[in-house]
């Protein structure tokens, strides 16, 4: 097979690729050596609220990528389309969680509603919507906007950035802004 699947330089990095996309196993396999630990690591960072998740998303996003290493385009690194879809899964888990933990949440129609119990969490279920609320409010429309279609509406970038008659790179920079703002409004529920 040769010794090329160990090297890391650029040019062998392409070759990896377009032999990954014609069907070769030990090319991928040598991409994903090259990055599993530095996306492990950023799977952690971004899935850091959920630290068991992380493993669980490294190995989707590379499961993701050999389905779809046809759709990458050269026109950005390989290493930022991986850890772009590292992102979009722990997103996409993080959104999961937070939909099942509302929805096992009890309320009064619940059978066997302990009412008395679930006046605090009521209570506190209330006021995270109502800071969630508040925070979204305060960011700028542009921000807003970027939240809702991206993290709420579920839209990828490209579709959202479209609708808002901006670029994608733009797009990214307003959701990155925004995100920061809430984390810093929200911080009192961590």
């Amino acid at each position: 097979m040769g010794s090329w699947y160990g090297e890391t330089n650029m040019n062998t990095e392409n070759l990896l690729i377009e032999r990954a996309r014609a069907g070769d196993d030990k090319a991928f396999e040598a991409l994903v050596l090259k990055y599993k630990d530095r996306l492990y690591g950023i799977a952690a960072g971004v899935c850091a609220r959920m630290p068991s998740e992380a493993e669980d998303v490294a190995q989707e996003t590379f499961l993701s990528a050999l389905k779809s290493i046809n759709s990458f385009r050269a026109n950005a690194a390989f290493s930022t389309w991986l850890y772009r879809i590292a992102a979009n899964n722990c997103w996409q888990r993080f959104r999961k969680v937070k939909a099942e933990a509302l929805s096992e949440m009890p309320d009064e129609n619940s059978k066997g509603h302990p009412s008395r119990s679930c006046v605090n969490e009521n209570a506190l279920k209330n006021e995270l919507s109502r800071a969630v609320s508040g925070a979204l409010a305060s960011l700028p429309a542009g921000y807003r906007l970027a939240i809702t279609l991206c993290d709420i509406e579920g839209l990828s970038n490209s579709e959202a950035a479209a609708r808002i008659k901006v670029t994608v790179p733009a797009l990214k920079a307003r959701l990155h802004r925004a995100r920061l703002l809430l984390k810093k409004q929200l911080s009192d529920f961590r």
